[in-house]
């Protein structure tokens, strides 16, 4: 009796194999997999989420820094202002070239609004002073007021990049230029909070790539310039 349940169950799992697996596995291979506890895809139309950390919404903390033209900025500056924040640095090789020219993109459609802003923490304050932070705009031709490329003590920089935003940034002089930092552009609103779209799990993918990204068909430049047009909208 045993054996010959045995030999049924082999049986059945032969034909389940046969029939129901090639199913699964092409379900899978083109992602059509339906469960409906799962998240569903979140509209890129929906209102941008609220970045939060420990259940509450990120807000970013108050700092004052010196810009290009050596006056003091600070975070009260960009209120009822929706901006998009960036740390770099002007003698970086690398990524803050890429970074920049797609900022440069966002200070070209926004930058004559007065509800929109741009804030750039240089993570080398000792060499990046206002006079070279001036120079620095000039070369990128920046024409808009509300661009600002900003300074000030080392301590307060890393403060705001690392703990402030949690975006990475500090000294190394192992690697080109003696600095690393993320690529992201951080998107805050009117009232200081950071925001953002959500990823398709409903989940909030925080900051936006400012550099390409080859193994994406939308890049970080077109999702925050479609989002910057919804905070300036609706909030």
């Amino acid at each position: 009796m045993k054996k010959n349940l045995t030999i049924t169950s082999i049986i059945i799992a032969i034909i389940f194999g046969i029939i129901f697996l090639p199913k699964i596995y092409n379900r899978l291979k083109s992602e059509t997999v339906v469960d409906s506890s799962r998240t569903k895809e979140v509209s890129n139309d929906s209102k941008l989420a609220f970045v939060k950390l420990n259940g509450e919404a990120r807000k970013v903390p108050d700092f004052i820094f010196k810009n290009q033209d050596n006056l003091y900025v600070s975070n009260e500056d960009y209120n009822g202002k929706v901006y998009v924040a960036e740390f770099f640095f002007t003698t970086c090789p690398l990524i803050c070239v890429e970074m920049n020219q797609n900022m440069k993109i966002l200070d070209e459609e926004f930058g004559d609004r007065k509800d929109f802003g741009i804030a750039s923490f240089t993570i080398d304050p000792i060499n990046d002073t206002p006079v070279v932070l001036k120079e620095y705009a000039e070369r990128l031709q920046v024409k808009s007021k509300n661009w600002h490329f900003l300074t000030g003590e080392i301590d307060s920089v890393y403060e705001l990049s690392n703990s402030g935003f949690n975006i990475f940034s500090g000294v190394n002089p192992a690697v080109a230029g003696g600095f690393e930092h993320q690529g992201f552009f951080a998107l805050i609103d009117k009232n200081g909070y950071i925001r953002s779209r959500r990823d398709t799990n409903g989940n909030p993918i925080v900051y936006y790539l400012g550099i390409t990204d080859l193994g994406q068909k939308e890049q970080g430049i077109d999702m925050i310039k479609e989002d910057i047009k919804k905070l300036l909208k609706n909030g």
